[in-house]
Parts: structure tokens; C-alpha cells; sequence
């Protein structure tokens, strides 16, 4: 662990501009987060299309663009007896005409509603968004951890097996002990070994999955991590559902959605009613005084078999959008009560550990290491001795990792830190 420190230092040191700020990132979480608010294309992606949604609400209630239009009557001029023409003022009498098409009462602010509505799911998505990196982040670094822990653990015990080796060495030279426990403590000192290098493999793998959730290069340093507090207690389960379903972003979403699917649904209703065009016509006779016209236009809504089918899938569409909502919240609901029994289980069961059988074992372990001096106790109660330590502070390891993991989620659910 030193020399990957010192290793750290020195790239840090020689790297030069930007670099050092990458190599301090890893210790803690708090800095990763900040990172990826600041860094993360995803994030960023999310929030240009809630921008590009909320300049939709200033034009989806605009009046349309009016129409301009020019006729030339009599362009072949058959009533003067001249030739020809396609110029204004050279023809029988040009009308110049311009158009303003009115929609029918009501549609332009359904639209406006429409667009607002759409505007607020992309915000909402946006907390969704955020919340799932975060996540993703969170356990990312989590199994950072688990492995950085791992290799601590499996060093130190790499570590107390070289000593108990020379112990036995020692003891073996003198004729105290037999052949045999020295080749029983040199293969327990290869199998930790092996598993070095599978923990440096997973080490390897947290690394870059965790720079790929900031993100930054598979291969860019991290710091060696902090160790993982064991989560507190959550609150009571029905506390959690209530939070879920007042803030969940997911839920947010989703019932923006039904809302817009409703103001959508109207809009369609509202196509039974016809829309209005007004023009003002202004025409200019070649040999004669200028006169005006006004014009009011309106379509006619007979096609009833297309508008009650769009009327259908519409209704259909909003339905879908609220049974979309109930279904999240049931699943939310139940997913919660997962990781709270979870969580629960994975703090009781670290606790254990830590204070009962870690404490026992090591009472275990110097007994065995005393009686192993004396004679009384054979080689194979000390490895098995040496073992359980191994096999429960990997157990409390990865208890307080699945625990914080479930924290995790749940936050994510949640939108918001517990």
C-alpha cells in the first residue's frame, strides 16, 4: 500500500497542469460527486434538452405566421387589349392579400399547457438522471473500496503467515515440528498469494468502472479510498414509501407525463370545433381607384370517423400514462421494502461481526498461537484459526459494503440523501 501511494505521489508530482487535480480524486466520495456535476456529458445532455423544451412553451401558443398573397386578374390582359404581363400594375387588377389564420378558442392555450407540461418532465428527468449517476457513482466507489479492502486484508494476513512461517522454520530446524507444517504454511502463503492477484484484478475493474461512471480515462489514478462507514439505521419503512412517493424523481416524471397525456387528450377534443382564418384584401385595378375586402374563412370539421379515433387514442394514451404511474409506485413500493430488509440484515450481521466473532476469533487465534509453542495444539488449529480471522473481516467487509449499497439505492429512489 505504500509503494501504490508513494507511486501516486510521484505521478502527481511530475504529471504537471491539470493532472494532479484527476490523481487527489478517490479518497472520499463527496469529491467524485462534485466531479461528475461538473464533468458528466450525460448530465449536461439532460439539462440542453430541458433547455430546448422550455423554449418550446414560448412559441406552442404563438398565432401561426400570417400568409401574404398575390393575384394578378387578367394577367393576359384581353379586357385593355395589351400584351401579356406577370408585373403587378400591368395586368387587369392586382390583389394583394394578406391572411391571418385564428385558431378556435381554447387550442392555443391547451398548447401552451402542453408545451409547459413536457417542459417540466424534461426537468424532472433531469433529477432522475442525476440521481442514477450518482448511484452509479456510489457503487462504483463502493466496490472500490471492497477491493482496496480486500488487498488490505489479504496483505496483512500475507504478512502475519510469513511470520508464523519463519516461527515454524524456526521450530522445524530444531526438530520441534515436523516437515510438514512448514510446507502447510508456505502453501497457506501461496494460496493468499493467488488471491492477491485476483483482488488486483478487481481492483483494476473498480478502478475503471468508476472512472467511467465520472467520467474520465479507464486508466486515470485514483487515490487510495476511505474505508465505509456503516450506514446508520434507516427510517421506518412506511416513512420511506411516503417520501418515495411525494419526491421520487422517477414517480415525478412519470406523473408529469400522465399530465401532459391529459392536456394532450383535450387538445384533441378541442379539434371538433373549427378553426378561423381572417384576410384583408387590397385591390388595385390598372385604370380605376383602389378598393378593400375583408375575408373571414373557417374549415369545416365533418371527418367525425378520424377525429373520434384520434379522440379514442388519446383517451387510451392517458390511461396508459396513469396506469404507468400506479404500476411505479407499486414496484417502488415493494423494491423499498427489499433493500430496508436488506440493509437491515447487512448492518445486524456487521455488527456481529465485528463485535462477537471478529473479537472471538482473535481470542481463538492466540490460543491456538500459544498452544502451538507449547505443543499442545497441532498446525491445523492455528491455518484453521488464521483462516476464520481472514474469513470474517472479509465477511465485515463485505457486510458494510452490501449495507451501504443498499443505502444507495434507496437514495436513488428517493432523489434525495437519507
Amino acid at each position: 500500500m505504500l509503494l501504490r501511494a508513494g507511486a501516486l505521489l510521484l505521478w502527481a508530482l511530475v504529471a504537471g497542469s491539470p493532472q494532479p487535480a484527476l490523481a487527489v480524486l478517490g479518497s472520499d466520495l463527496p469529491g467524485l460527486l462534485e466531479y461528475a456535476r461538473s464533468h458528466n456529458p450525460e448530465l449536461a445532455a439532460l439539462a440542453r434538452d430541458a433547455d430546448a423544451a422550455r423554449e418550446q412553451v414560448g412559441v406552442a401558443d404563438a398565432l401561426p405566421d400570417p400568409r401574404f398573397q398575390l393575384e394578378l386578374m387578367d394577367f393576359t390582359n384581353a379586357a385593355s387589349g395589351r400584351d401579356a404581363s406577370l408585373l403587378p400594375g400591368e395586368v387587369g387588377v392586382t390583389r394583394y392579400r394578406l391572411i391571418q389564420a385564428l385558431p378556435f378558442w381554447g387550442k392555443r392555450a391547451l398548447r401552451g399547457e402542453l408545451a409547459r407540461s413536457r417542459a417540466a418532465q424534461s426537468r424532472q428527468a433531469i433529477d432522475v438522471g442525476a440521481a442514477q449517476i450518482e448511484t452509479d457513482i456510489k457503487q462504483a466507489f463502493a466496490r472500490y473500496v471492497e477491493a482496496d479492502g480486500r488487498d488490505r486484508i489479504q496483505r496483512d494476513t500475507l504478512s502475519l503467515l510469513e511470520a508464523l512461517e519463519q516461527l515454524v522454520l524456526t521450530r522445524y530446524a530444531v526438530g520441534l515440528v515436523p516437515q510438514q507444517d512448514a510446507l502447510r504454511a508456505q502453501g497457506e502463503i501461496t494460496r493468499v498469494r493467488i488471491d492477491l492477484l485476483e483482488t488486483g484484478r478487481r481492483i483494476a475493474e473498480a478502478r475503471a468502472r468508476l472512472n467511467a461512471a465520472l467520467p474520465r480515462p479507464a486508466d486515470a489514478p485514483l487515490a487510495e479510498p476511505q474505508a465505509l462507514p456503516l450506514p446508520l439505521a434507516l427510517p421506518p419503512l412506511a416513512e420511506l414509501s411516503a417520501r418515495a412517493r411525494d419526491r421520487a424523481p422517477e414517480l415525478a416524471v412519470l406523473r408529469a407525463g400522465a399530465e401532459a397525456s391529459g392536456v394532450a387528450r383535450e387538445l384533441v377534443v378541442r379539434e371538433r370545433y373549427p378553426d378561423f382564418a381572417v384576410g384583408l384584401t387590397n385591390n388595385r385595378p390598372r385604370n380605376g381607384e383602389d378598393s378593400w375586402d375583408l375575408m373571414l374563412e373557417l374549415n369545416i370539421p365533418l371527418q367525425r370517423t378520424r377525429r373520434l379515433d384520434d379522440e379514442r387514442r388519446a383517451g387510451y394514451l392517458q390511461q396508459a400514462a396513469n396506469d404507468r404511474v400506479a404500476a411505479a409506485e407499486a414496484r417502488i413500493d415493494g423494491r423499498l421494502g427489499e433493500l430496508w430488509a436488506g440493509v437491515g440484515a447487512a448492518r445486524a450481521r456487521a455488527r456481529l461481526l465485528e463485535h462477537s466473532l471478529l473479537p472471538q476469533s482473535r481470542a481463538a487465534l492466540e490460543a491456538a498461537e500459544a498452544g502451538y509453542e507449547t505443543g499442545t495444539v497441532n498446525f491445523d488449529t492455528l491455518i484453521e484459526a488464521q483462516r476464520r480471522i481472514l474469513q470474517t473481516r472479509l465477511a465485515l467487509l463485505e457486510s458494510r459494503v452490501e449495507a451501504w449499497l443498499g443505502v444507495a439505492e434507496i437514495e436513488r429512489i428517493l432523489g434525495e440523501a437519507l
